[in-house]
């Protein structure tokens, strides 16, 4: 019933969750265990209806369901940061952290009872174990959370139900359970966010910057929306169906996302964005330098794409090649977190929303560059691109940029967290930009000892692990901002622990492994 590789990679995440609530320990603690405990005999569940073909949805297929570590990922955010912030005296965002740890543990209770209910015969053991779960975790809502805040919760539960089912109908075999609990709970609560704070602007916290990264967000997830309901009806490769897709996209952005952004930040949306990008003279030179490795990326597709041509149309391009991008990604982000921390944020959510709109013209087929994306990015496709999204290098961009989204600004007395939380930005470029770029590389080259059940190796786990202890010698060099405090003993614990993750799961892991390592150093 069991196989190795699942429960290896169970019981890192049993061992994370166990370090951190060695730590920080109160009454949402048990909770978390609790928590765990029924996702992973719920993971055993969904993983036997993938096999089985009697999912609900059709979901990627070359993975296990990967609900545990996906379970925890929220929760724990939520109660380090709640941590934090109390630390800081924060109370407001101390709040938050409680609101978004018990969102995490709702949601990923929902899902394990849809595994629950749709499995024949019904599990007994099981759903004994969710139902204590479930009455463990809602009696501590019920004596932590005031009404306002249940109310929360359960309209990003609501959401979440709604988004679930119209994503997962029409992106079959893009997500596993785990990646989609991952994706549509952090797209639920970032809607929630807009439309509390669109409501409440008065009472509205946090500076422009973070109000553009919730638009930008919900404003690409609408406009996917808008133009998938309406391709129904059209045929979407037509020059004249390309021509409404541009003009309905300019009346959606300067309509309804300029307008809404406006009402938020209280000034002309692009009149503040240009005086934010160039305020600085370092801002200038970092975007002069970003472009030019931008150009640098797209030299290499094209590259590769000639030489497709010239030697073979089944060509593909290696791992090696891939790991290129990693390169540039690293050699992006380190300048914005060493230099403008802010601008790499605002940068950010402009190459996401740029990505995702690529990528629903290549998916759309729009002319003129429909085409032309999906013969290029074809090269670079692997099996966890099975489904009609090609989808690896957004998670790519969101696992180097979630670190300095999710970073507690407001909880950090000087811009920075003391002690192995100075690194928390970095979490990305450690955990995906180095450690799992080496591992990959030197894995896939020189690697022999196998871990059981997979196929990486233990080579490749060691040196990701050492590459990542290098590279944070040379953070603690160029970046005077980071003060660790001899807390170097956790920070390779934190590292080991992710290194070991990335060996056994087979979930996304430009994803899931900057998460786990951002909560470890926080």
């Amino acid at each position: 019933m069991f196989n190795k590789p699942v429960l290896a990679e169970s019981l890192i995440v049993f061992i994370i969750v166990l370090f951190v609530h060695a730590v920080v320990w109160d009454r949402y603690s048990w909770c978390a265990l609790a928590l765990a405990l029924q996702a992973f005999y719920a993971q055993f569940k969904w993983d036997h209806l993938l096999q089985l073909g009697g999912a609900v949805f059709q979901f990627r297929t070359a993975a296990n369901s990967g609900l545990l570590p996906a379970s925890m990922v929220t929760p724990l955010l939520g109660i380090v940061m709640k941590q934090r912030c109390k630390a800081a005296g924060i109370v407001y965002f101390e709040r938050f952290g409680i609101v978004v740890a018990s969102t995490g543990m709702l949601v990923a209770l929902f899902l394990s009872v849809i595994a629950v209910g749709i499995t024949k015969p019904v599990p007994t053991n099981t759903c004994i174990l969710t139902g204590v779960a479930g009455s463990i975790i809602i009696y501590t809502m019920k004596h932590s959370l005031t009404v306002a805040e249940v109310i929360e919760v359960l309209e990003v539960l609501l959401i979440f139900v709604y988004l679930s089912m119209i994503l997962l109908y029409l992106l079959p075999r893009c997500f596993t359970p785990g990646e989609a609990l991952l994706v549509l709970e952090g797209v639920s609560f970032v809607l929630n966010q807009l439309i509390k704070r669109s409501l409440n602007i008065v009472e509205g916290r946090g500076d422009p910057i973070d109000f553009f990264l919730l638009v930008a967000v919900v404003g690409v997830v609408l406009l996917g929306l808008f133009f998938t309901v309406l391709f129904i009806f059209m045929d979407s490769g037509t020059w004249i169906s390309s021509v409404f897709f541009h003009m309905m996209t300019a009346v959606l952005g300067l309509g309804v996302i300029m307008p809404w952004l406006y009402r938020l930040i209280q000034r002309n949306p692009l009149f503040w964005l240009l005086q934010f990008l160039f305020q600085t003279q370092t801002r200038v030179y970092l975007l002069v330098y970003w472009t030019f490795l931008a150009a640098s990326a797209c030299g290499i597709v094209f590259y590769q794409n000639a030489k497709r041509s010239s030697e073979s149309k089944k060509h593909q391009a290696s791992t090696v090649t891939r790991k290129y991008f990693h390169f540039i990604v690293v050699a992006t982000y380190v300048p914005g977190l060493i230099y403008d921390r802010q601008l790499l944020y605002v940068a950010a959510v402009l190459c996401l929303a740029a990505f995702i709109f690529l990528e629903y013209i290549r998916y759309f087929r729009i002319k003129p560059l429909g085409q032309a994306l999906r013969r290029l990015l074809s090269l670079f496709l692997d099996e966890r691109d099975s489904g009609p999204l090609i989808l690896t290098h957004i998670y790519l961009l969101l696992g180097m940029s979630l670190p300095v989204w999710l970073f507690p600004r407001s909880c950090a007395p000087k811009g920075t967290l003391s002690g192995a939380g100075a690194l928390v930005p970095y979490s990305g470029v450690l955990a995906v930009g180095v450690g799992d770029t080496m591992a990959s590389l030197f894995g896939s080259t020189m690697g022999e000892i196998k871990w059981p059940g997979t196929k990486k190796t233990f080579e490749g786990t060691m040196t990701a692990i050492f590459a990542q202890i290098i590279a944070v010698a040379l953070i603690l060099i160029f970046d005077s901002s980071v003060n660790l405090n001899s807390s170097y003993a956790w920070i390779l614990a934190s590292v080991s622990l992710v290194s070991l993750l990335e060996a056994y799961t087979t979930q996304i892991d430009n994803l899931l492994l900057p998460l786990y390592l951002h909560i470890m150093l926080m």
